[in-house]
């Protein structure tokens, strides 16, 4: 992923915001003290990107994928939209706990930016549902562009969605975060509405990661530098995750991405060595014997 890339990553500030009260009221208001659901993936599971992930001789790229890791961000549905047919393929390679996260096709978002889309989501969610029990929470990612002058758009569709559909939406443009009363009003309709609100943790973007949840689930992307501070960026990550855990978070989905895609696997595993040990869970550790023979480029 390229978004929010920089040139020198060491100059940045990667702390950690701290939590906002808004966010620790709405997770002590619904505490559970179950588990919590847990997916981490990437974003891709093609050969072209995550090079070195699969064995020699691998032909089902999503099969083996989807043995190591329990979801994926699927960045594919953003660029064209997938037949039902094609949906249910995917589903029937996969086992029985993984889950797909899928975007919103670009027609809708960037193209149209949310008028006059009820058609072609009506497709979109039609195709998808043929996911069944393994379609996760969709997302809508909005240009950059797309500044908050756009508010009633974005209402509109949030209050248009189907509530059985778990919905998260991430905006770009950097009015939405600069000014407090807009971030409040968006905020409170996400969270009106029970719309995840999307957390970005990019070096470029600081102010993507508002540390504002607006439901109870936890959608974080995640991009690394390609820098040896990615990894005490998850460190700090676990230990945020915990703390939303102890309040009563209980749904966490976060996908890793890189500049370089190659990486991500490595990450990811690192990430979820961590989070096992802090939130006593069992996920997989994803290519567990040959992880220790990679190293950063």
């Amino acid at each position: 992923m390229k978004f929010g890339k920089v040139d020198h990553p060491e100059l940045i500030d990667f702390t950690m915001p701290n939590n906002t009260k808004a966010t620790i009221d709405l997770l002590s208001k619904n505490k559970i003290s179950d588990s919590p659901n847990v997916y981490v993936g990437c974003a891709k599971w093609n050969k072209a990107d995550l090079k070195g992930f699969y064995p020699k001789g691998t032909k089902d790229e999503l099969g083996y994928y989807s043995k190591q890791f329990n979801s994926i961000e699927l960045n594919a549905t953003f660029y064209r939209q997938f037949s039902g047919e094609q949906f249910a393929k995917w589903k029937d390679k996969t086992p029985s706990d993984f889950k797909f996260f899928p975007k919103l096709t670009q027609e809708i978002s960037h193209w149209k930016r949310l008028e006059g889309v009820q058609e072609v989501v009506n497709y979109y969610i039609d195709n998808a549902l043929r996911l069944e029990e393994k379609l996760g929470t969709v997302f809508l990612q909005m240009h950059s562009n797309f500044g908050s002058k756009n508010f009633s758009k974005i209402e509109n569709f949030v209050k248009s969605w189907p509530n059985e559909i778990p919905l998260a939406v991430e905006v770009r443009h950097p009015d939405w975060y600069t000014d407090k009363s807009i971030f409040e009003e968006y905020t409170q309709l996400l969270e009106e509405n029970n719309v995840a609100n999307v957390l970005v943790d990019t070096a470029g973007r600081r102010d993507m990661l508002h540390m504002r949840l607006t439901n109870n689930e936890a959608f974080i992307r995640y991009v690394g530098a390609n820098h040896i501070s990615d990894y005490s960026r998850l460190d700090d990550w676990v230990v945020r995750l915990k703390e939303w855990t102890d309040l009563g978070l209980k749904n966490i989905h976060f996908f890793i991405h890189q500049n370089l895609e190659v990486e991500s696997p490595l990450l990811a595993s690192y990430f979820i060595k961590k989070l096992n040990k802090e939130l006593s869970i069992n996920l997989k550790i994803p290519n567990e014997d040959t992880n220790q023979q990679m190293s950063l480029l």
